[in-house]
């Protein structure tokens, strides 16, 4: 499990199945780690660098094939302290980053809005390349989320271009509730 508290950036590279990541803290071999949103498992790590094995399915539903700069995040222990959302690293698929705008201290950006538009709700959230946000706004056919100056810095939602594609994760209760009401 996760809480999508970004622990830092990386610069990646993908090639024949295997991500390489450079990672601004330690693991070792078997560990579990977020990367862009997508829960992997750490294959080797030289001390700088982790490789990752890429699934046919993660790839599918993931922009890590072409990312280049991937927000980290190790699993969080379970007698950790609980600072975001839940997120479990299984990414629903990418939707494209649409617009960005500053407004004082606060950036809005907006994203198309993902076939799952039951699980995007106004305070609700998501997770957006493994970043726990809220939704600030949604609209019919996007929604908006305001960032910070801090999240900006430790992201790397601050290097999006429009139509860039972005994972994301619907919310875990959200998607459980719908399960329920479908019952």
């Amino acid at each position: 499990m996760f809480t999508g508290i970004v622990e830092g950036t990386g610069r990646a590279r993908y090639s024949a199945g295997k991500l390489y990541v450079e990672l601004p803290f330690e693991v070792k071999e078997g560990d579990s780690v977020v990367v862009n949103g997508a829960c992997l498992t750490v294959v080797s790590f030289d001390g700088k660098t982790a490789v990752f094995d890429v699934g046919e399915e993660t790839l599918a539903r993931t922009n890590l094939r072409e990312a280049k700069v991937v927000n980290l995040e190790r699993a969080m222990p379970a007698n950790g302290r609980f600072d975001g959302h839940i997120v479990t690293g299984h990414v629903d698929g990418t939707i494209r980053f649409v617009a960005k705008r500053r407004s004082g201290n606060t950036t809005w950006i907006a994203f198309e809005m993902p076939k799952e538009n039951w699980g995007v709700a106004e305070k609700g959230s998501i997770a957006l390349n493994g970043v726990s946000l809220t939704v600030a706004r949604a609209e019919a056919s996007r929604f908006w989320i305001q960032v910070i100056p801090y999240t900006l810095e430790k992201t790397n939602l601050d290097l999006l271009r429009p139509g860039e594609r972005v994972n994301y994760e619907i919310d875990v209760l959200a998607r459980y509730v719908r399960r329920i009401l479908e019952r």
